[in-house]
């Protein structure tokens, strides 16, 4: 088992959830990609999204419905600052995951997040599992706990 996979197994056992790490035969990297490899709706894929901050440098997620897209406005009236593009780099020291499986938990440090209210209408959403060809199913009320993520309306 890779380490990222290993933390996010631990950091769901942690928070008191079990969850089956599945991987899937093909890739995850896209919404569109996991949603066929799952057999779900779009909207019930969790995209990782991370911005970086222009003035603090910190780091910003942004756990999305596959079909909708983060509006940068709103994203930095809730972070209180001007967002930036987060690069692969930054994104791999602060989280531990490459992009195109970053996890909603399990991060290396703590990084503010927020949750789109759109994934509170599945009973179950499906999320990266730390690396692009794994996810894992969960309740979005438990995954808006154990990733820490606040429900607020960021997409256009």
């Amino acid at each position: 088992m890779s380490k990222s996979l290993k933390r996010v197994r631990d950091a769901l056992a942690a928070a008191g959830l079990e969850a089956e790490l599945i991987e899937m035969a093909g890739s995850t990297r896209t919404a569109e990609e996991a949603a066929a490899q799952a057999g779900c709706a779009l909207d019930q894929i969790v995209k990782s999204i991370l911005f970086r901050g222009a003035e603090s440098g910190r780091l910003r997620l942004f756990l999305t419905a596959g079909g909708n897209k983060v509006c940068p406005e709103r994203a930095a009236a809730l972070a209180g600052e001007r967002l930036g593009k987060a690069d692969a780099a930054q994104v791999r020291e602060v989280t531990g995951f490459a992009i195109g499986g970053v996890a909603p938990l399990g991060h290396l440090a703590p990084v503010e997040s927020w949750l789109d209210p759109r994934l509170m209408a599945f009973e179950r959403v499906w999320a990266a599992a730390g690396t692009p060809r794994h996810v894992f199913a969960i309740a979005p009320d438990a995954l808006a706990h154990v990733a820490h993520a606040e429900p607020a309306r960021f997409t256009v």
